[in-house]
């Protein structure tokens, strides 16, 4: 197979958790929040919003309270708070596939710019009081994940499964 640097990205990606106690320029944050902008949606509808909370930014104290993987929110340089606006949602399956997208665009991106970032979906088991806790209208606003990230400091791994155990019928 031909070298290509999106399928490598893809596979050289590992969710990180523990960081480098070192700020994440503005350019950076950005090029996360761009990726993540991108995604496909159904009729074009971007349903995501953004809210970043930085080291040191009392917010960061709410999510970690809200979550058993406190200890990853608090040793993060930034996270990536990604909700779903309920406002625009016409179709909810499909808004949710969106943002799925969009937080794996978020997830490559950050790799890409070298920084270690983890998906974590489990502070949903807390929403709308996570929403609450941020100052934000949770009527309008979904949380739908926290992307943690920061510098690494930790190498990743990561197994899958054998292509054959996912395939419901092999290929011709």
């Amino acid at each position: 197979m031909e070298h290509n640097p999106v399928l490598e990205a893809i596979r050289d990606r590992r969710s990180i958790r523990r960081y480098k106690a070192e700020a994440i320029p503005r350019d950076v944050l950005l090029a996360v929040l761009e990726a993540g902008r991108w995604a496909p949606s159904g009729l074009n509808n971007q349903p995501w919003r953004f809210l970043v909370v930085q080291a040191g930014d009392p917010r960061q104290e709410a999510l970690a309270a809200h979550t058993k993987y406190s200890h990853i929110v608090r040793q993060a340089a930034a996270l990536f708070c990604v909700f779903l606006d309920r406002e625009i949602v016409y179709n909810r399956a499909k808004d949710l596939q969106g943002v799925g997208a969009c937080l794996q665009n978020m997830l490559l991106a950050a790799h890409a710019q070298g920084l270690g970032a983890v998906w974590l979906g489990e502070i949903i088991n807390q929403e709308p009081r996570v929403t609450q806790a941020l100052g934000l209208d949770e009527q309008r606003l979904e949380l739908m994940a926290v992307l943690a990230a920061g510098w690494p400091d930790q190498k990743g791994s990561s197994d899958r499964k054998p292509l054959e155990d996912l395939l419901l019928e092999p290929l011709p």
